[in-house]
């Protein structure tokens, strides 16, 4: 069980938890009973993994406390936005934002720069890195190691790195991007890839191989590009969890989301679910929210588990609890958003009832 020390979180959690319980009986006694409804006990079931990613979002989402300083709530950064790109980026720092970390960066390009700075001032934007097009073959070497250079002053203020978000597929770009990672990685800094830096990890997994604060977060064509080159064969779809497991154990305790009807997660040991109804609108962005939030989440699933003191080996992965607070979190949004919007439901909808959905699951007082 997860445990937290304040009061009124303490409540919450037992009450979810008592609500876990009631549903694991229930399906505990359709089993014995012979109950031959499997849509029904399915249905059950995935009632009892939404109740325990709402129980986790509680669990790890921080007090409001007037003696913390800025950034304590979390500092991420975005690494992407090009001259094609610049929503997917926006979405995901404004979202992190949104949801209660302190402070949000944007790496991106000098041509997408000016362009994410007029959406907001809250972000933080750096116009450092450079596409093929901007630069001579001769020159390359030089402005690579002048943006890692630059990149470097920041990776350690960092609690995670979203690696992705309308980040292009320029070869240039996506090499620094790749040195970007292997820097972060030997810093620890947590590393979320979605959008074209799942691109990037699909031509080079090495880059992720092995590390465990790395989260991947691919929609349906971008896991089958990874399961047809880590696992060399097609998705079963009828083999789902086992199919995920094994993907996130060949990339060595990676977690992995993928996202759809509903959300399974993996790091290679377990699997869960989030199914939870959200929205049928699949206007783009969404996306974007999720891997920004999951950022935060990882943030604050990590301080959860050092403040408990629990043993490390008797408590679930910081990344699994992030991934399903962050899906449940977004599909609590998109379900509001759509309840008001309908058809006309947009990202940006979703986004301005980020902060309305995390305080009905867990309220900041």
């Amino acid at each position: 069980m997860l445990i937290i020390c304040d009061c009124a979180k303490g409540c919450m959690l037992a009450s979810s938890s008592s609500v876990l319980r009631r549903q694991h009986l229930l399906v505990r006694s359709l089993c014995l009973g012979g109950y031959s409804n499997h849509k029904r006990l399915h249905d059950i079931r995935s009632m009892a993994f939404d109740a325990e990613a709402e129980n986790i979002l509680r669990a790890i989402t921080p007090p409001l406390d007037p003696s913390k300083y800025k950034g304590q709530a979390g500092k991420v950064a975005i690494v992407g936005g090009c001259r094609e790109y610049t929503g997917a980026p926006y979405f995901a720092a404004i979202s992190a934002l949104k949801i209660g970390a302190d402070l949000s960066h944007v790496f991106c390009t000098k041509d997408a720069a000016l362009v994410i700075k007029s959406y907001s001032p809250e972000l933080i934007v750096h116009p450092v890195l450079e596409e093929s097009y901007n630069i001579r073959d001769e020159e390359k070497e030089q402005i690579s190691g002048k943006v890692l250079a630059e990149i470097d002053k920041w990776l350690e203020r960092f609690d995670c790195l979203v690696v992705g978000p309308g980040l292009g597929r320029d070869p240039f770009l996506l090499g620094c991007v790749g040195q970007i990672m292997s820097h972060a990685r030997q810093r620890n800094v947590p590393i979320v890839v979605d959008g074209d830096g799942l691109f990037l990890i699909t031509d080079n997994p090495d880059l992720v191989i092995g590390y465990r604060l790395a989260v991947l977060t691919p929609n349906i064509n971008e896991y089958k590009r990874l399961v047809q080159k880590v696992l060399n064969c097609e998705v079963k779809d009828q083999d789902a969890h086992q199919e995920l497991q094994l993907l996130a154990k060949q990339i060595g305790g990676v977690t992995i989301m993928r996202k759809g009807k509903s959300d399974l997660i993996s790091d290679g040991d377990i699997v869960k679910l989030v199914s939870q109804y959200g929205s049928p609108r699949r206007c783009g962005g969404q996306g974007d929210i999720l891997s920004g939030s999951v950022a935060v989440f990882v943030s604050w699933a990590r301080q959860h588990s050092s403040a408990t003191g629990v043993d490390s080996t008797s408590q679930m992965n910081p990344t699994v609890m992030a991934c399903m607070a962050g899906s449940v979190l977004l599909r609590k949004a998109a379900s509001l958003a759509f309840a008001i919007k309908r058809r006309s439901t947009l990202t940006s909808d979703i986004i301005e009832l980020l902060g309305r959905s995390l305080e009905e699951i867990s309220p900041a007082c």
